[in-house]
């Protein structure tokens, strides 16, 4: 995993960081589950159970006539993905080996490695259990014509680089009190819930409600992903470039707060805790 020597080139730099986070990721993946094609089963369930339970509310509920026109799997598929894409990379990050990790004792090792690999991994089984899902779907129940498919991939690694940069700021965080901000992660994930927007379509959704879920980047890129999937939806509510700017701001905050962590970072920290 590890080699001896600095690289001579600021490409074979670029080249082993690469490579290291993605030994990182594969780490991390097996360490999850022994198996990888448990890890991907589970990953998998997750998801559709999510969709199962919005398909029985809904359906209970008699709320189906609220869904964009179309297949109406389709459009809870294109919420929970969104979401559970953005949680998991926000737990991935903010779980990251930090400084005091017995890795970091490893040379190469870094926590923009710890970070990159743990984020790459999660991305890894969240598209392919996305794809195996959507699959499964189309073959034996229901054929989907996606409007936008590049554009409906993209906006999946939004959901993702978004849960990154969030997830920085509370790894950065966590290890002045790890039992409040602990609680703060859990908390911001169940709110998303509802604030993402994955139940109710934006343009349906009276302005004065609106304002109550426009500051969260999930629901621009819920929405937005929406559009790309769906022929005759057209979001009129929501940015495509606010969670762009929003996750890079906060990246960057998130690093920076990272950076001054570590200056402090010690194995001590949780004695007293």
């Amino acid at each position: 995993m590890f080699h001896i020597g600095a690289p001579r080139t600021t490409a074979g730099g670029f080249v082993r960081t690469v490579e290291l986070i993605f030994n990182v990721a594969v780490r991390d993946i097996r360490k999850a589950h022994g198996n990888a094609i448990i890890g991907l089963l589970i990953s998998i369930v997750q998801s559709v159970t999510m969709v199962l339970f919005f398909w029985l509310m809904f359906t209970l509920l008699n709320m189906r006539g609220t869904a964009v026109r179309g297949d109406f799997m389709l459009y809870s598929m294109s919420g929970i993905f969104m979401y559970m894409t953005h949680i998991k990379a926000i737990s991935a990050v903010a779980k990251a080996e930090g400084p005091t990790s017995a890795m970091m004792k490893h040379a190469p090792m870094n926590t923009i490695v710890a970070i990159g690999g743990q984020a790459l991994a999660t991305l890894y089984q969240q598209v392919l259990a996305i794809f195996v899902i959507l699959f499964f779907y189309h073959t034996c129940f229901n054929e989907i014509t996606i409007h936008q498919p590049v554009a409906a991939m993209g906006m999946i690694l939004m959901a993702w680089f978004s849960g990154i940069a969030i997830g920085m700021i509370f790894k950065a965080a966590t290890p002045w009190s790890p039992s409040f901000f602990g609680i703060v992660t859990s908390v911001y994930t169940r709110i998303n819930v509802l604030a993402s927007g994955k139940m109710f379509l934006a343009n349906a959704t009276p302005t004065w409600l609106l304002s109550w879920f426009w500051w969260n980047p999930l629901f621009h890129i819920i929405d937005q992903q929406r559009g790309f999937v769906f022929l005759n939806y057209n979001p009129h509510y929501s940015s495509l470039w606010y969670p762009v700017w929003v996750s890079c701001g906060l990246l960057v905050l998130g690093l920076m707060a990272d950076t001054f962590t570590n200056k402090y970072a010690s194995a001590s920290w949780s004695a007293g805790r």
